[in-house]
């Protein structure tokens, strides 16, 4: 078991560079060096996720029904990314700017739903709870090492190169052949789930389990206040701290924290339970959200602790919040592929309603990515950065509660 969940590790790595670092680096990429609008950029963002409506439950389909090719359409998946990847960062747009965003993000995010969904649903079903929780562990770790890479590289290769995300395309191409070779294994071909209940409508038995669908309610009201600061970070760093040269070096310190803090988080749900160490991490979000409300210019160094705290509350999330939804599905008739789209699906829809309320309101209220700001539009700012978020960790934790109320009553029933 220790060599699998090693190997799902690798894979976890790349999904995790190919994931919310994207996010960071691309739309600000893209602003700088086309001229893009932040309310066109919002708009595109918003757009491709709600392809994602269709998309995800279709590649949950796919992927329960091309199990017999074994770990060849996770290859596809990871080519798509790596395309995506290079036409992102290393190949100069020959058409419009923001037709050519958008399909260079529509192919990052399709290889990565699907090479998310196939692992996730090849992982942690048919493991017992403790054997999900290792599992997790290992995984998480790997995301976020991945994310953590990914967010810094582009920074650090700047010194070697005048723009450093044409070669942060190419070494990410590099560690997921890399990645994929050494996970190949752990994606036997299999006729498991090759039958009639593969359709749309085992996704709409989903939505209709009541545990499934409070689950995937919290996944959407927790995972929003990561991405409304993951689409301002940058904005938040170099506007309200004046610190542009330190973005690298604070998405260090919130992504190794995170790594870091995954394997204890998960060692503590090992004795203590997955909802009580989920509670604490809750409660420590927003301690360090509600810290970043009164940050200024030359608040730096008190920035870096809340990178740290809040980097490390992310890891429980990452690692739990998947544990007890794979629990859930084990013990209903779902397909694990299927379950996972809409998993996959919710998590990812966050960062849709992240760009698409968050940057145009930010242009709205006068808010100059590449300029001085006015202090309303700082303000704006920092509310979307830090106090909104503040606000959906505390609805989080009543819908926490909500649910651990419920299994209560259930198994009293």
């Amino acid at each position: 078991m220790k060599q699998a969940q090693h190997r799902f590790s690798s894979l976890a790595f790349v999904i995790g560079m190919a994931g919310l670092p994207v996010y960071i680096h691309a739309p600000k990429y893209f602003v700088d060096v086309y001229g893009i609008s932040l309310v066109t950029m919002g708009v595109i963002i918003f757009f491709l996720r709600l392809v994602d409506v269709f998309q995800d439950p279709i590649l949950g389909i796919i992927a329960s029904k091309t199990t017999r090719f074994g770990a060849l359409p996770i290859a596809l998946s990871v080519v798509a990314m790596c395309v995506g990847m290079i036409m992102l960062f290393a190949i100069h747009s020959p058409v419009s700017p923001s037709l050519w965003f958008s399909i260079s993000l529509f192919l990052v995010f399709s290889g990565f739903s699907f090479a998310y969904i196939r692992s996730y649903a090849q992982g942690l079903i048919n493991l017992g709870a403790k054997d999900q929780i290792r599992l997790a562990r290992w995984r998480e770790v790997g995301t976020t090492l991945g994310i953590c890479v990914a967010a810094i590289l582009p920074t650090t290769l700047l010194l070697v190169s005048a723009d450093g995300y044409p070669l942060f395309a190419i070494f990410f191409c590099l560690i997921a052949i890399l990645a994929l070779v050494h996970v190949w294994s752990q994606f036997p071909a299999s006729n498991s789930f090759q039958d009639s209940q593969n359709s749309f409508s085992s996704l709409l038995s989903a939505t209709r389990n009541f545990r499934i669908r409070n689950l995937l309610f919290l996944a959407l009201v927790n995972s929003s206040p990561v991405a409304l600061s993951s689409t301002l970070f940058l904005f938040f760093v170099e506007s309200r701290l004046n610190a542009p040269d330190w973005a690298g070096i604070f998405l260090i310190l919130f992504f190794l924290a995170a790594a870091i803090a995954t394997p204890f988080w998960t060692k503590l749900a090992d004795v203590h339970g997955v909802f009580k160490i989920l509670k604490i991490s809750m409660l420590l979000s927003i301690i360090s959200f509600f810290g970043a409300t009164f940050l200024a210019e030359g608040d730096g160094l008190i920035f870096s602790a809340i990178c740290l705290l809040s980097g490390a509350t992310v890891g429980a999330d990452l690692a739990l919040l998947p544990v007890l939804f794979a629990r859930q599905i084990e013990n209903s008739s779902i397909v694990p592929d299927l379950g996972f789209s809409l998993w996959n699906f919710v998590s990812k829809a966050t960062l849709a309603f992240a760009a698409v309320i968050s940057l145009p309101l930010l242009e709205l209220v006068g808010f100059n990515s590449s300029g001085p700001n006015s202090e309303n539009a700082l303000l704006a700012l920092t509310f979307g950065y830090a106090v909104l978020p503040c606000i959906l960790k505390c609805i989080s934790i009543f819908l926490l509660f909500k649910i651990m109320r419920d299994e209560v009553q259930i198994s009293h029933a």
